[in-house]
């Protein structure tokens, strides 16, 4: 198969491909809810972009599941970036909920696996392969839009929902200091 036609599940990607990505909460709870919560996020692809482990095109935080436009370009250590983001992710909301929010705990408890006993990311993430600037355009695009979408509203312009890529495609501000230009791939 082509790298080109690959659509992964599970979140497979290869070094060096730019992808869609998408990873969700557990049953879709609104966890990211919490602006504690999305920083974590920010600051977890700020350390991975700062070590040159990605390279991160666009994003979106939304309530319950984000999606990003990144290039993983080196793995960590033995695994790839990806995972070492929702593992460090997942970790955190972990320390942070059992010290301020116990009672948020039995939410994320699963019962199903060997190695864990809470749960914060579903085990289906979506990478799909961008292999052209027009696709990638599309997924932006998406992405951006993503807050105004009526069971959102969480924004009535893309630039101004602060979690987003959105402003930095629009004015040119990088807030993050972690956002590289999709021409710049393309």
């Amino acid at each position: 198969m082509d790298k080109e036609e690959i659509v992964f599940r599970k979140s497979f990607m290869l070094l060096e491909n730019p992808y869609f990505f998408t990873a969700s909460i557990l049953k879709w709870q609104k966890l990211l809810k919490q602006d504690k919560y999305k920083q974590i996020i920010i600051d977890s692809l700020q350390f991975l972009v700062k070590k040159g482990k990605i390279r991160v095109y666009g994003f979106v935080i939304m309530p319950n599941h984000i999606h990003l436009i990144w290039e993983l370009k080196e793995n960590n250590g033995r695994e790839k970036p990806s995972q070492s983001f929702l593992k460090f992710t997942a970790h955190e909301f972990r320390k942070d909920l059992l010290k301020n929010h116990p009672q948020v705990i039995p939410y994320f408890e699963i019962n199903n696996q060997s190695d864990r006993e809470l749960q914060f990311w579903q085990t289906d993430s979506l990478a799909i392969c961008l292999n052209s600037r027009e696709i990638c355009e599309q997924k932006l695009d998406y992405i951006h839009l993503n807050p105004l979408q009526e069971h959102w509203n969480l924004a009535q312009y893309p630039e101004d929902y602060i979690w987003s890529s959105a402003k930095f495609y629009e004015t040119g501000a990088d807030d993050f200091g972690f956002l590289t230009h999709y021409m710049d791939r393309f």
